[in-house]
């Protein structure tokens, strides 16, 4: 893979699970790992749902290779966040993971 063609840092978020002061559960967003991507917007839509307008932005961010992301997770990329729909590992090669992403608002 090419580093040339990772050119847009991203930072790649887990929900964590914690407790507030007085023991009541607080789940929030954790830091999973920082890395160099490559972002391409596949495909953007918008829809009228509940009378509101609603679109909705699918995009493919390549990596390279890394365990442990999982479908759930979420990506910031220049203050938007992505939830992230699927993983998709290079099987072949294994030298880059490509992360299928959506952006609603």
């Amino acid at each position: 893979m090419q580093a040339g063609r990772l050119s847009t840092p991203i930072v790649i978020q887990q929900q964590t699970t914690t407790t507030d002061a007085i023991g009541q559960p607080l789940t929030q967003w954790s830091d999973f790992a920082a890395v160099w991507s490559n972002v391409r917007h596949n495909s953007g839509a918008e829809a009228i749902k509940a009378g509101a307008s609603v679109s909705t932005v699918q995009a493919s961010m390549r990596v390279r290779q890394l365990a442990g992301i999982t479908a759930g997770m979420r990506v910031v990329a220049g203050g938007v966040v992505y939830e992230i729909k699927a993983v998709l590992p290079d099987m072949a090669r294994r030298e880059f993971t490509d992360l299928v992403c959506e952006v609603t608002a």
